[in-house]
């Protein structure tokens, strides 16, 4: 089991070397225990984390719902998605497609240079 949790953490490591929130278009990061599932709307650019939404891991769909209604009442209507080194299946995609039907349209695909504009083809 300990293998299994390297591995997740190996492969959160990867995917946050490549994406990076902003205080315009914060991350979307998803964490799943064997209870629950907790969603957060992160500005790295400062460290803070702007919005958390908590529940049991068999209300994924609500939770990507409340999260993008509170994203949309505090001005964010666009986020980075953080899958946090799971597969994007089963709860984690169930979030995230909750969450785009709510109206926060979400990026999976953000790369972080110094060069390139993050509102580009967004």
């Amino acid at each position: 089991m300990l293998k299994k949790k390297e591995n997740r953490i190996k492969r959160h490591k990867r995917v946050r070397a490549k994406i990076i929130g902003t205080s315009k278009i914060p991350r979307l990061c998803v964490f799943r225990s064997n209870k629950y599932i907790s969603a957060q709307l992160i500005n790295d650019e400062k460290g803070k984390t702007l919005l958390v939404v908590k529940d049991l891991k068999s209300a994924a769909a609500k939770v990507g719902r409340t999260i993008a209604e509170k994203a949309i009442e505090k001005k964010f209507r666009k986020a980075v998605f953080d899958r946090g080194g799971y597969k994007y299946h089963g709860k984690v995609k169930l979030l995230a497609d909750a969450a785009r039907k709510a109206g926060l349209k979400i990026w999976e695909e953000t790369i972080k240079r110094k060069n390139q504009n993050l509102n580009k083809n967004f």
